[in-house]
């Protein structure tokens, strides 16, 4: 059942639009002004919210532009309930993103199309991506169907990187958006003595570059394939019109960018703060959790440069775990014999 929050300050209004909505089998959460409307969008994540313009608090205007730069609420869609018909309120609500905006009094089945259209839109547009290249260029001709993102490519360029092989380095100035199609990429910062640190592993699926993009600042990083590797190129151009053209596509595409985010705060807390052992046991999990499987293999450098340690730190660190059954090692391959234990280990 989907879920619908009303944003409403008139009570007779707001209860009659409940009712239509939950004989229409939907899910009604009310608020009375803008403020509680935040909050409840915040703690519950509608599939929809239905908004009055004019209210106390905050007025709707103030509640999309609020909702619109948190990640959880971004991408919900947003339409506008008013009883006021001017021209530059409806621009100044549509240019902020809202999308749809319907005049009162309305007709219970204008209401209804337009609620069931924008939810249509909406699952349209987040099953769109599922991780893989054809799920990317999916979302991407899905965009093209809106007039703000009518020009982007049609072609992605697709380029194989060898193992080892650079895919940009620190201080190059960015022109386009890399997709990793197949295979796993290292993104690493390299320091004076030319000792690396691995920021993170990329695999199918995953993004890189786009933190210099954003900005327009030369690379801050390098990244290199760790294994043969399919690279898909998003120019720069169409990198910007998804990150600003349509307020549907940008924020969904902002949440298909910084899936990661999370996993690169948690690395860096357990760099400052854990010992060498447990640092290679929890990267030996995370690298299970990523392969989905319990063998694989990875250089014992580039190993150290996720852990962050030196590469005999992390051979001494694994001989100890083989030793302990926790691991077995054999021609370089590491099979994992107890993820749990491995997980469980003190710092």
């Amino acid at each position: 059942m989907k879920r619908i929050l009303v944003i409403e300050d008139n009570n007779e209004v707001r209860e009659n639009i409940a009712e239509l909505l939950e004989l229409s089998n939907y899910e009604v959460i009310s608020a009375p002004d803008g403020k509680v409307g935040v909050q409840k969008a915040v703690e519950f994540k509608p599939d929809l919210i239905l908004c009055d313009v004019m209210m106390p608090e905050l007025d709707g205007f103030s509640v999309l532009r609020i909702l619109e730069k948190k990640a959880e609420t971004a991408d919900i869609p947003f339409i506008f309930l008013t009883a006021r018909t001017e021209k530059a309120d409806f621009r100044k609500g549509m240019s902020l993103g809202a999308d749809d905006y319907i005049t009162k009094p309305f007709d219970d089945v204008e209401l209804l199309d337009a609620i069931e259209m924008r939810l249509k839109k909406s699952e349209r547009i987040k099953t769109t991506f599922d991780g893989s290249f054809q799920g990317l260029n999916a979302f991407i001709n899905e965009a093209r169907g809106q007039k703000e993102l009518e020009n982007l490519s049609k072609e992605r360029e697709i380029k194989r990187y060898r193992k080892k092989e650079v895919i940009y380095n620190e201080g190059d100035y960015p022109k386009r958006l890399f997709f990793v199609v197949e295979g796993k990429v290292k993104v690493y910062k390299t320091n004076e003595l030319g000792k690396e640190y691995i920021v993170e592993i990329l695999k199918e699926g995953d993004f890189l570059g786009y933190h210099s993009l954003i900005k327009d600042e030369n690379y801050f990083d390098s990244a290199a394939a760790m294994e043969d590797s399919l690279i898909s190129y998003i120019p720069k151009e169409d990198f910007f019109l998804l990150l600003h053209g349509s307020r549907d596509f940008s924020a969904h595409f902002i949440k298909m960018l910084a899936d990661n985010v999370l996993d690169k705060e948690e690395r860096l807390l357990s760099l400052a703060y854990n010992s060498i052992r447990k640092r290679v046991a929890e990267t030996l999990v995370e690298l299970h959790e990523k392969e989905g499987k319990t063998q694989f293999s990875i250089l014992r450098d580039d190993l150290a440069g996720l852990v962050g340690t030196a590469k005999e730190s992390v051979i001494r660190t694994l001989t100890d775990f083989k030793q302990e059954k926790l691991i077995d090692i054999q021609n370089g391959t590491i099979t994992i014999l107890n993820v749990n234990r491995l997980a469980r280990i003190p710092n």
